[in-house]
């Protein structure tokens, strides 16, 4: 059973992330750009990234939490699906640091369809396509220069009809490192370290043959393996005072299966209190301008960011977040 939406959607995620490789990998709902503040700047947080909701980026980031901190968003991504985040973080002491993140992908409901002699027929049924990726990370500082992150992840996706489902389990490793060379602060993460995984479920047992007898057995799927991707990024405070701060950086990015591809994003804040964000992908096949903008006042944060995309919807995303 399968939909032009599904396989719309799947196209979606596949031309999403750029490049000219044909995409092999599973779980690829797991690397949207995500966390607003990433968004507004294009998705350049390996280096820049600063709170919880940088640990898809580089779990080095979690290292930059003050005490506590949480971080909540929803958005309303390409073709009417929708995805969700939320995430905790805390230091728990002078140079330890853990966090939590839950990132949700739901496709909306969809009417099924079933291929009768090469025509397609609508049954009458809803069905969705659903993802999650649960991370627990942890961060250290080593010095005063140098942060160190890792990340743990289950990621899980499904299709409601046809009882079909997917689990894997992935590692990121990342740092942060204050070069020390004209302000620059040098990221780096190595992200969905993982086994293959593959579909199952009920949705694959064999029909009854035609005498009504059940076969018993299920058709094998293909193993996949994971989305790795390595990132490496720059970032420079451009100007730093007690009433403006500007920064800018930038990321280059490889995907095992797809073209290198990069992204660049710059922020100027407005005493510590209001922030504007920009970004540009770079060698992208869909998305080009970011932009983006936020609050932050007595320790609340809103913030909200746009990608613009050539030939598909633009991503909108709203996020709220609280230190204490």
């Amino acid at each position: 059973m399968i939909t032009r939406k599904l396989i719309f959607i799947s196209l979606l995620l596949t031309v999403a992330f750029s490049g000219a490789k044909v995409g092999t990998s599973i779980f690829r709902w797991a690397e949207i750009e995500t966390g607003t503040r990433a968004i507004g700047m294009a998705g350049s947080q390996v280096a820049s990234g600063n709170d919880i909701s940088a640990l898809p980026y580089n779990p080095a980031s979690i290292c930059f939490i003050n005490k506590n901190e949480i971080f909540s968003s929803s958005s309303n991504y390409l073709a009417g699906t929708k995805h969700y985040t939320m995430a905790y973080g805390t230091k728990v002491s002078s140079s330890d640091f853990v966090g939590f993140h839950l990132f949700i992908f739901d496709s909306g409901d969809m009417p099924e369809a079933v291929a009768i002699e090469g025509q397609e027929s609508l049954t009458g049924k809803m069905f969705k396509f659903q993802g999650l990726a649960a991370r627990l990370s942890y961060g250290r500082q080593m010095t005063d220069r140098l942060n160190l992150g890792a990340t743990f992840k289950v990621l899980n996706e499904s299709v409601t009809s046809g009882d079909l489902s997917m689990t894997g389990i992935g590692f990121d490793i990342g740092s942060n490192f204050d070069t020390g060379i004209y302000g620059m602060t040098l990221g780096m993460c190595i992200s969905n370290f993982g086994p293959e995984a593959r579909y199952m479920g009920d949705g694959l047992d064999v029909p009854a043959d035609d005498e009504g007898e059940s076969q018993d057995e299920q058709k094998k799927t293909e193993y996949h393996p994971m989305p790795l991707t390595f990132r490496v990024g720059l970032e420079k405070a451009i100007l730093e005072n007690d009433m403006h701060n500007f920064t800018i950086s930038a990321d280059a990015i490889n995907p095992l299966d797809y073209d290198l591809y990069g992204t660049m994003g710059a922020e100027y804040s407005w005493n510590n209190l209001a922030f504007v964000r920009l970004g540009y992908h770079l060698g992208h096949d869909t998305a080009g301008l970011s932009v983006g903008g936020g609050i932050d006042y007595q320790n609340f944060t809103i913030d909200f960011a746009t990608s613009f995309y050539d030939i598909l919807e633009n991503h909108t995303q709203f996020g709220l977040g609280y230190k204490f």
